[in-house]
């Protein structure tokens, strides 16, 4: 495992770096509105963000990236952007929409949304979660009726990342309830058909840029073409979705680790206490030692996981992993740049609480922190 990047990856995160920071100006007010950046998303798919995920044929770029180039990519693109809701946004409609249309759809198919979906003009969304049904995929309960030329969507989905502004759901829904999971079939529905109705949640802690919500199916009609892979096949393809998304849906939060250092051990070098810069207080160093060992080891784990990703290999208990380890990394090393910019890093103005707030939500998405655990424990024998 080589994990040098090349001058042409390094070259591609810099330029996102620098990119992304352009991103940042109005944050705190967007933040605190709930505002989502539409300008922003449609200049990130000007930069070929959105077309990482997708096959040159179908991108705007008219090139493949490998996903360690992306991985790399977004990485410094999120250490230079500090919308953490943007950042998301951007890696669910890749990895959760984009990539199974990719792996899964049918030429058609490719050819019908991938090209919008990868220049930015629509916005894919995930659909999986139910107000019974999270995790547990067996109490889906959100149906999909065989009728001649489809199929009739009946349902709730909540929680769902982009639902409110989506263009295409990527929805999972039962054709067999009796069959539990293996129930369980993928469609990409288009979202203005009728029968399909968004609505914004109520505000949240964090990721306040990035709108999440319902979407209810009332019978809403959704042609056969549209179904993606075969009956029954919407866990395994699930699953896959979500072994990629694990892997690469926090690489952005690598990089605002990587921002988050730096900050910290520039302020604890300026700010001086009792005639020394706090950095020289063994609690403070102390602290800041351990973000940087909590960056080191999420950026190993994420170029090892990726490089098997690469190699065709099983990442199941390596994404688990990750996404473990990403994201509570994120959250403690949130904690520690707090307390260590005191007051100035607990109000708003100072712009780090935000990633605080922000952090939260990553042990939460893309599968929790503790369902990480039981399928590590699970892939253990335990």
């Amino acid at each position: 495992m080589n994990f040098s990047p090349s001058d042409d990856q390094l070259e591609l995160a810099e330029r996102l770096r620098t990119f992304g920071a352009t991103l940042n100006d109005g944050l705190i007010d967007r933040d605190r509105s709930g505002i989502f950046p539409r300008s922003a998303w449609e200049a990130c798919a000007e930069q070929g963000i959105h077309s990482m995920a997708v096959p040159g044929s179908y991108n705007t770029t008219g090139s493949d990236t490998d996903l360690m180039t992306a991985a790399l990519a977004l990485e410094g693109f999120g250490q230079g952007c500090h919308d953490n809701g943007l950042n998301l946004a951007l890696s669910a409609h890749m990895w959760t929409v984009e990539h199974p249309i990719v792996r899964f759809g049918t030429d058609t198919q490719r050819a019908h949304f991938l090209p919008k979906l990868a220049s930015g003009e629509w916005i894919g969304a995930h659909v999986v979660t139910e107000p019974e049904a999270g995790s547990d995929h067996q109490r889906i309960s959100t149906t999909a009726t065989p009728v001649e030329g489809g199929y009739l969507l009946s349902g709730v989905k909540r929680y769902i990342t982009l639902g409110p502004v989506c263009d295409v759901a990527l929805t999972f829904a039962t054709t067999d309830p009796e069959r539990g999971r293996w129930g369980m079939t993928a469609f990409i529905v288009e979202t203005g058909r009728d029968g399909c109705v968004r609505e914004p949640m109520t505000e949240k802690m964090g990721l306040r840029t990035v709108p999440m919500g319902t979407i209810r199916f009332e019978d809403c009609f959704v042609p056969e073409q549209h179904r993606l892979g075969d009956e029954g096949a919407g866990a395994a393809i699930s699953s896959a979705a979500l072994g990629v998304e694990r892997t690469l849906v926090l690489a952005t939060q690598v990089g605002t680790m990587a921002r988050q250092l730096e900050t910290s051990i520039a302020y604890a070098r300026d700010r001086h206490q009792f005639g020394q810069p706090i950095g020289r207080f063994q609690s403070v160093s102390n602290r800041i030692a351990d973000m940087q060992v909590a960056l080191e080891v999420s950026r190993l784990l994420l170029y090892k996981t990726v490089w098997k990703l690469q190699q065709g290999e099983n990442v199941t208990m390596e994404a688990a992993m990750l996404k473990l380890l990403i994201s509570e990394s994120f959250l403690d090393n949130s904690v520690s740049a707090v307390r260590t910019h005191g007051g100035i890093g607990y109000i708003t103005d100072g712009e780090i609480e935000r990633d605080l707030r922000d952090a939260v939500g990553g042990v939460i998405y893309a599968g929790t922190s503790d369902i990480q655990r039981l399928l590590i424990a699970r892939l253990l024998g335990l």
